[in-house]
């Protein structure tokens, strides 16, 4: 049992169940009007039937005409958004948490195209370098209107019964960018100094107060540092921690009941959602100094994964609560398992930002190991129906384990059938590079899930059709992985001293000490790049396309060029030839170039194991799943393996 975690805590005069908290992220659920939709409802409910203390919802904009920045942005600048902000809080309370709403305006991180063309509001005219949209600066007149749609947007929150609001100053929105000198220019009342540059935020707090009356609970959060440093700018330039800690005292005094403290802005993403590179906790020192300066509650988001390590942060006094948004992607009842010590039953979050890949490219979050996520109105009702029928899932990488999961759960008898000595499939291999070992986790939740609900698992182990057949099933699913890509055109690439991603990352061989040529820069070669330089190898990296890691997260580019820019990453390189030791290229224009290298790894792609596949397509309910469809990533494959599994009749 975690007993801090567990225990109740009072923001202003409302106590908090327990320590626990949901932090605001995108979900994309919203109704096109800014309204709060049946899908919305359904997403914050599971989470409070799992237990958070303290649900706060993603940003809701309390300007739909200049303030939006996305299609499906909550809202709260209209009367007759209060009822669907009622049915929310109503069915939030029913499940047994407390519910506030985040309430924000995007400035210059908005999308003119969802706002009527217009300029976005900002500051000063300095455009985002990561959105590029075209800015205004905001006249007094704008700024006293703005801040009576926060006041009139927590009014309406109040009436719709939501227990408190949450003033959105952090990640580079409209607020933070009055807060931060790197965006705030202005010479008159609202820039310059300190008070003059959070004096938006403290009237807004003040007016808040005023209009709803001393109870209402107010929450801030806010970026306690920019870590302008990320993008190669002078961290002086804008918030750093050591002012933050004026900005926390000032917040207190305008009346703050509760501080989130976070970090980064859009130019410096990857601090405030942040990718595999990041480990947990590397930031709980903002929340630690913040605490010190200030006798509200605050609230610590880290990257928070361990219930051991989020109840050490409370023991240590240095945060009130610990919050999270994609802990509870990944797993709805984090908090009820953490409170419990139910460690082991926790599904983690990998830090593979595929939902915030999702959220960016198309609007729609989807969680790498929870397939459910965003998806509670349409996939949480699984029926158990299985009535002991057989199943054979062969093998046990992402998909197959979430095949036979589910399965299991609706109750067929599920054999599971992998070739190796251990399940995980391709993940073994995925969490061998530097800061992968997150995936570590995720397999060890899903083999103790495997245990739990009974499924058979036979390693060592590739089934052939009469050994499926003996069993008699009623369905087979296949998921039987890819193989590399070896282009066996090209002269010499059988040869000696070439191998596989996978003879390396499984340890197969030993290139300590060797110039290694890596062939093929997308994100499983820059992976393993990383993984030789870091055990001795001097590495250079080759791919024939203009840039690396073509169609990945820009995010995570950005993550592991951090830490293996120094490395030589040549582009527009075809390997036409491998002899002598030496590789042979062809660039773009027509150069050829030689590299001399004690071994080469080739990293040249995936091909689905098709053929091993179709030998068992004439059992009754056959399916193919992962990447033995299409080679990916392991969002797909969970997302094949329980679709399969769900929609099996």
């Amino acid at each position: 049992m975690n007993k801090i975690l567990g225990s109740p805590c009072k923001v202003g005069k409302i106590e908090i169940k327990n320590r626990t908290v949901l932090e605001p992220m995108g979900n994309g659920l919203s109704e096109l009007d800014g309204g709060v939709s049946p899908e919305e409802i359904a997403y914050y409910v599971e989470r409070a039937k799992g237990g958070v203390g303290l649900v706060i919802t993603e940003t809701a904009s309390v300007d739909s005409v200049t303030g939006r920045a996305n299609p499906r942005n909550l809202c709260v600048d209209r009367d007759e958004l209060i009822p669907g902000y009622k049915k929310l809080a109503d069915a939030v309370h029913e499940a047994g948490s407390t519910i506030f709403v985040e309430i924000y305006h995007p400035g210059r991180q908005g999308m003119s195209m969802f706002n009527g063309n217009r300029k976005m509001f900002a500051p000063s005219e300095i455009e985002c370098q990561a959105v590029h949209q075209p800015v205004v600066a905001m006249t007094i007149d704008d700024i006293k209107t703005l801040q009576q749609k926060f006041v009139e947007g927590a009014v309406r929150m109040q009436k719709a019964g939501i227990d408190g609001v949450e003033v959105h100053c952090a990640h580079g929105y409209l607020l933070n960018q009055f807060l931060s000198p790197y965006t705030n220019k202005r010479d008159d009342e609202y820039g310059g100094s300190p008070e003059n540059r959070a004096r938006f935020i403290l009237d807004i707090i003040k007016g808040i107060r005023e209009a709803c009356g001393p109870d209402y609970p107010i929450a801030v959060r806010f970026s306690a540092n920019e870590y302008l440093d990320y993008n190669g700018l002078d961290p002086k330039e804008g918030i750093t921690l050591e002012l933050s800690t004026q900005y926390a005292k000032m917040f207190e005094a305008a009346g703050a009941d509760l501080l989130d403290v976070s970090a980064g802005i859009y130019e410096t993403m990857n601090v405030a959602w942040e990718p595999t590179g990041f480990e947990q906790g590397w930031k709980a020192e903002l929340a630690r100094e913040i605490k010190k300066v200030v006798s509200v509650p605050v609230i610590c988001t880290a990257l928070i994964r361990d219930p051991a390590y989020a109840e050490q942060l409370l023991e240590a006094g240095d945060c009130d609560f610990v919050g999270s948004a994609r802990a509870y992607l990944a797993d709805p009842a984090w908090a009820a398992k953490a409170i419990a010590g139910e460690d082991d039953e926790i599904r983690q979050c990998i830090s593979c930002l595929n939902c915030m890949k999702g959220l960016m490219a198309t609007g729609v979050v989807k969680c790498a190991v929870n397939p459910q996520g965003c998806m509670e109105v349409t996939r949480s009702d699984i029926k158990k129906d299985g009535n002991g029928r057989v199943v054979a899932v062969i093998g046990a990488g992402p998909a197959g384990l979430e095949a036979a999961k589910t399965l299991a759960i609706r109750g067929f008898a599920v054999t599971l059938f992998e070739k190796n000595a251990e399940v995980g499939g391709a993940l073994l291999q995925a969490a061998k590079p530097p800061h992968k070992d997150k995936i570590c986790a995720y397999i060890k939740y899903m083999k103790g899930q495997m245990d739990k609900l009974g499924v058979k698992v036979v390693l060592n182990c590739s089934p052939t059709p009469d050994d499926i057949a003996k069993l008699d099933p009623y369905a087979v699913f296949v998921a039987a992985g890819a193989s590399p890509v070896v282009p066996r055109s090209i002269p010499g690439i059988m040869g000696e001293n070439i191998y596989s991603v996978e003879d390396v990352l499984m340890e197969k061989v030993d290139l300590s000490g060797k110039t290694v040529a890596v062939i093929g820069g997308g994100m499983t070669g820059l992976e393993t790049a990383e993984y030789l330089a870091a055990h001795g190898s001097t590495v250079s990296i080759f791919e024939m396309l203009p840039e690396v890691a073509r169609g990945e997260h820009f995010q995570n580019i950005i993550d592991i060029q951090h830490r293996i820019g120094m490395l030589p990453q040549n582009v527009n390189h075809k390997l036409t030839a491998i002899e002598d030791g030496k590789c042979f290229f062809e660039k773009e224009d027509g150069t050829k170039v030689e590299f001399a290298c004690d071994a080469v790894v080739t990293s040249m792609g995936m091909r689905p194991n098709t053929e091993f596949a179709e030998q068992f397509s004439s059992f009754p309910n056959f399916k193919v799943l992962g990447t033995n469809v299409q080679y990916s990533s392991i969002a797909p494959a969970t997302e094949s393996g329980f679709m399969a599994a769900y929609e099996l009749a």
